[in-house]
């Protein structure tokens, strides 16, 4: 538990001090009169994922294998993102039938998305660098000091959703983080969250992008979307992707 906190803080922790890093040097090139718009934000993020692998791995924190992924669990893979795709509908319900929370970085979230340089960040980094974190190094940690398993992922879906900082992200992310732990602890490795956090943050990224240019909104209604007569009909066929998904990997997964 103690390494996992330690961790935790220090992943935060990064975070800033290459904010405020990043920060002083943009100044010190620009002076005062130097804007900070998307793409100090974006070499900002950039930096501050880069380094935190290079952290984490370097530390041997997290540790990560080629063993299963040479088992070519290609079945395994294609479920897993399977899943991610059956969770989006239901997750956008979700988020739309709960009280609404502050979105404490919906400026932020947009020009991030709205980016092509953001691509890097939302979909290619973080989906990495975020399962070498909290699973490859958190979950792990968890997982060696207590024998329920079930524990251990809700601590690390909680620290997941914590680590984003935006109450209105926590939901989804701590729900995300319960299905990419069980993942982690069934196979072992982090390949599968990887490419479950991918699709969904790839998703995502276009999602906003297509609805920009259809709705003039990135974060339209449910309703805006299927119309509201099929928004019901909409998540109950996403559930016949999501449950077979999680059926076949619950049958599949093992480790190497």
């Amino acid at each position: 538990m103690k390494n996992a906190i330690i961790y935790t803080v220090l992943f935060a922790a990064l975070q800033v001090v290459v904010s405020i890093v990043t920060q002083l040097v943009w100044n010190r090139l620009l002076g005062n009169s130097g804007v900070m718009g998307t793409e100090f934000m974006i070499g900002t993020l950039i930096a501050f994922n880069v380094l935190g692998l290079i952290l984490f791995l370097a530390t041997k924190w997290a540790v990560v294998s080629r063993n299963w992924i040479r088992t070519r669990p290609w079945k395994v893979l294609f479920w897993a993102a399977m899943a991610s795709v059956g969770c989006i509908v239901p997750s956008m319900w979700l988020q739309e039938v709960m009280p609404e929370l502050p979105n404490l970085m919906q400026e932020g979230l947009e020009e991030l998305m709205g980016s092509r340089l953001g691509y890097v960040v939302v979909g290619l980094l973080a989906p990495l660098v975020e399962e070498v974190v909290f699973r490859g190094a958190i979950l792990r940690a968890l997982l060696k000091w207590n024998q329920n398993h079930w524990l251990c992922i809700a601590i690390s879906a909680a620290l997941f959703g914590l680590s984003h900082f935006n109450p209105a992200q926590m939901p989804h992310a701590f729900l995300a983080g319960l299905l990419l732990g069980w993942m982690y602890y069934r196979t072992g490795s982090i390949v599968p969250g990887i490419v479950v956090h991918w699709v969904n943050n790839s998703v995502a990224y276009a999602m906003y992008n297509v609805s920009m240019a259809a709705y003039g909104t990135g974060d339209p209604t449910m309703a805006q979307v299927f119309g509201e007569q099929r928004v019901l009909l909409a998540v109950l066929f996403s559930l016949c992707i999501l449950i077979p998904a999680i059926y076949q990997l619950n049958l599949r997964m093992k480790r190497a």
